[in-house]
């Protein structure tokens, strides 16, 4: 029975990612706090979407707020440890990332979450949301707030609120954005109104089969030596082969996140359904969504000969149409609000060529605006070709990783709805920018920014635009929990993994003169290496030559490479 309540201090609209973060840490802040979710699961893409695979502050000095918080708990409760794959250092199983989260709610007193809600309306005075009101459990209800959040996906509770928002292509002329098509181009070109955001994929998990390691080499190859996928799926191995491009997504094990973006599982087809508040249209297109991606999951097991079958990953009952099949799709991008201040893509790129970070958004006297950071590399999924973009990545490591850049706090405020923040993909950047400011680590931290505005401003009696960023800023260094960085510090050194899965090697670290390295051990074994700790790369920084040495490590078979996370020993020879 769902507890009747008439008002609470803080409203959280949507079971994103961000929505999530923001509902715990405006509960944390001490006010009443009540989250509404249409589905019966909370985290969005980093659980019910399946996006098992994070993207983005890897690094361990920025494993920071509640990402970082997040992450230790997943290396806790996973007993096989989070290096599975070649996509990321992190994956998981959406049921563990899922209950992390809902004991996570369940632990906090002031929050009240609602599931399997419809929103039906948002209530106006003036430029104040002063109620939300939603069917749950058949039962309509309006609930008063002081300050609404938006922590959907895809910016629900924008046209609801006549909150100004952004959908679609902004052209270069409008902000100088050097990946940006030209005004003419999208006027003419009808490819930017067939695909006005970018495509969203309906993860499917498959299994491997634990009596093989790996496909059947006999079956399915063409003349040419590559697999032979059926259409549309025909080039989905071709850059990287069949098994490659199966284990992009392993999970502990043996999962398998099928999220392929190459000829695989994205979805371009009729995504103006998804915007049309017609539900009639967002059902047939969930379910075309649902269908290709299990098409292209039996591709890959009849050209593995069985080696991949679907695996059971979400429980049924969570709203997930099959086991096999995530609870909703992954939004890539939705409505983007109007704040009063935006992301563009200029603001993630970086100031000098090598290792930098973009500019750092301050104010007319130099304070510092940022409540969170990120660094994923820019990246957008359409049909056809990669989209042409500026490069925001470096070597660091022995890997590529992303140039970091800040979202400054303006950006989670509405420009015109006082008490209105988005928390999830839905703060104000640009179509462009938004392919590097989506992804979970990034969107977590901004959740956990826009919980703590909120109640800061309850408790000082403000509306949320009227908060100095510094307040936040202070309120989210100082958690107790998780406390949260909001400007990128490269040196910093924070280890939070469990030693217990680390191997001790002797071998001699070989630099190839282009930032990459490798590991010989004994005289058969050579490795890649690769690190997130700045101490092992301060340390590679002066590798020069072949140097024998004694380190600490983690091995992924399928990345490959040996994540190594100290180095205990130089050997002189």
């Amino acid at each position: 029975m769902t507890q009747a309540i008439d008002a609470v201090d803080v409203l959280v609209w949507g079971g994103g990612t961000g929505g999530v973060a923001a509902a715990i840490q405006a509960a944390r802040g001490g006010v009443s706090t009540l989250l509404l979710t249409p589905g019966s699961w909370l985290g969005g893409m980093v659980s019910a979407a399946g996006v098992c695979c994070p993207d983005g502050n890897e690094l361990t000095p920025w494993q920071t707020g509640l990402w970082g918080a997040f992450l230790r708990e997943l290396e806790r409760r996973e007993p096989e440890g989070l290096d599975h794959n070649w996509v990321s250092c992190f994956g998981y199983r959406p049921t563990t990332a899922e209950q992390i989260l809902q004991d996570w709610v369940a632990a906090e007193p002031k929050l009240l979450w609602w599931p399997g809600c419809q929103l039906l309306e948002v209530d106006r005075e003036g430029s104040l949301i002063s109620s939300l009101q939603v069917n749950v459990g058949g039962e309509h209800r309006r609930v008063r707030c002081k300050v609404a959040i938006d922590g959907s996906d895809r910016g629900d509770l924008l046209p609801l609120a006549e909150a100004p928002f952004r959908l679609g292509w902004e052209p270069q002329e409008q902000w100088g954005e050097p990946s940006a098509p030209s005004a003419a181009r999208i006027g003419s070109d009808p490819f930017f109104k067939e695909h006005p955001v970018q495509s969203p994929t309906w993860v499917v998990m498959g299994q491997l089969r634990s009596d093989r390691l790996e496909p059947d080499p006999t079956l399915g190859i063409n003349p040419n030596g590559k697999p032979s996928l059926p259409a549309p799926f025909e080039q989905a191995c071709e850059a990287f082969g069949l098994e490659r491009t199966i284990t992009y997504g392993r999970l502990p094990g043996g999962l398998v996140m099928l999220n392929w973006p190459l000829h695989g599982n994205d979805w371009h087809w009729g995504l103006d359904r998804a915007f049309s508040n017609d539900s009639t249209k967002e059902e047939e297109l969930f379910h075309q969504m649902q269908a290709h991606s299990l098409d292209f999951a039996k591709a890959l097991e009849d050209v593995s000969g069985g080696w991949l079958q679907l695996g059971n990953a979400f429980p049924t009952e969570s709203g997930s149409p099959a086991p096999w099949l995530a609870a909703m799709p992954y939004w890539r991008e939705g409505r983007r609000m109007i704040g009063k201040q935006m992301v563009i893509e200029q603001d993630l790129l970086p100031q000098t060529e090598g290792v930098s970070s973009a500019p750092l958004p301050l104010n007319e006297t130099g304070e510092l605006q940022s409540i969170a950071f990120g660094n994923y590399a820019n990246d957008h999924h359409y049909p056809g070709p990669d989209w042409p973009l500026a490069p925001k990545s470096c070597r660091w490591g022995g890997r590529w990783t992303g140039t970091p850049f800040c979202i400054p706090y303006g950006c989670l405020v509405s420009e015109s709805v006082d008490n209105l923040l988005a928390a999830d993909k839905a703060f104000s950047t640009s179509h462009m920018a938004n392919g590097a400011t989506r992804l979970q680590p990034l969107i977590l931290n901004v959740g956990q920014a826009a919980g703590a505005a909120a109640a800061l401003a309850v408790r000082v009696e403000q509306q949320p635009g009227n908060l100095e960023p510094r307040l936040i800023q202070d309120t989210l260094a100082a958690d107790l929990r998780a406390p949260a960085s909001v400007s990128p510090d490269w040196t910093l050194s924070k280890r939070h993994h469990s030693p217990s899965r680390e191997r001790m090697i002797d071998g001699v670290v070989v630099p190839d003169g282009t930032g990459k390295y490798s590991v010989l051990c004994g005289k058969d074994e050579r490795w890649p290496l690769v690190t997130l700790e700045p101490c092992v790369q301060n340390w590679l920084s002066g590798v020069t030559r072949p140097t024998t040495a004694r380190l600490t490590a983690f091995t992924n078979p399928w990345g490959p490479w040996l994540r190594v996370t100290s180095v205990l020993q130089e050997f002189n020879e």
